[in-house]
């Protein structure tokens, strides 16, 4: 089984799905007894995500889709709207019950940009859902090329000008593949850690090492990260 269908989380046969199907239940702790439909304000969510998901037993949930592109979902429960994950002031404090990301926020610049998206996740949910893949994973999940985080940069430019790699086709020219590579900041735990500080956070773990964290405001007991 070729690493894309592994770690497709769109396929409901992949590993990658199945390791989303079991945060659900951390969600489901997370979500607790808020009122119905529960109402999730999903940051960089896609609709396939929760299509690909089993939600059988899920609450009803209104789930609203924010990007900085306009989307047009499909699903009677689901919206969109247009905004940046790092500015969210056209939504009020604590509107939505939930926010959830899934593997957003290694995208949205510096560790000042995550940290002003972590501040901004926090203001406008009751709860929060945080997800995104641990650096130090051994198989780098975009390009899933093992260890290829830890390569100079512009080696990293040169192997996705010159090849197909992972999710990523090859890019145009250098530079181009340069910005691509530049615009992906994994997180280590204390990093995650002191991005949200009185979160607990959840270590995703495959084949024993940890693959992922999840910031959230469940009550269930998680281990924490090291203090940063």
């Amino acid at each position: 089984m070729g690493l894309k269908k592994i770690a497709n989380g769109w396929q409901r046969e992949s590993m990658a799905n199945k390791l989303r199907q079991a945060r659900l239940s951390l969600l489901r702790e997370v979500i607790g007894t808020s009122r119905s439909p529960v109402t999730i304000l999903d940051v960089g969510g896609q609709e396939e995500f929760w299509k690909a998901l089993d939600l059988s037993r899920m609450p009803p949930m209104q789930i609203t889709l924010l990007n900085r592109y306009p989307l047009r979902p499909q699903g009677p429960s689901m919206n969109s709207m247009v905004g940046d994950s790092r500015d969210m002031s056209q939504i009020g404090s604590r509107a939505f019950d939930v926010v959830f990301s899934n593997s957003v926020l290694e995208h949205v610049g510096g560790l000042r940009e995550q940290k002003a998206m972590a501040r901004e996740c926090l203001r406008v949910g009751k709860k929060h859902f945080i997800q995104t893949p641990n650096r130090y994973f051994p198989l780098e999940p975009h390009f899933l090329v093992p260890f290829f985080q830890f390569f100079p940069t512009q080696l990293r430019a040169w192997l996705h000008h010159h090849f197909d790699l992972g999710w990523w086709r090859k890019a145009k020219n250098y530079y181009e593949a340069l910005e691509e590579v530049e615009s992906i900041r994994l997180l280590s735990c204390r990093e995650f850690a002191y991005l949200f500080p009185q979160s607990k956070i959840w270590r995703e773990k495959l084949f024993g090492i940890t693959k992922s964290f999840v910031a959230h405001s469940s009550t269930k007991e998680s281990p924490t990260c090291p203090a940063p």
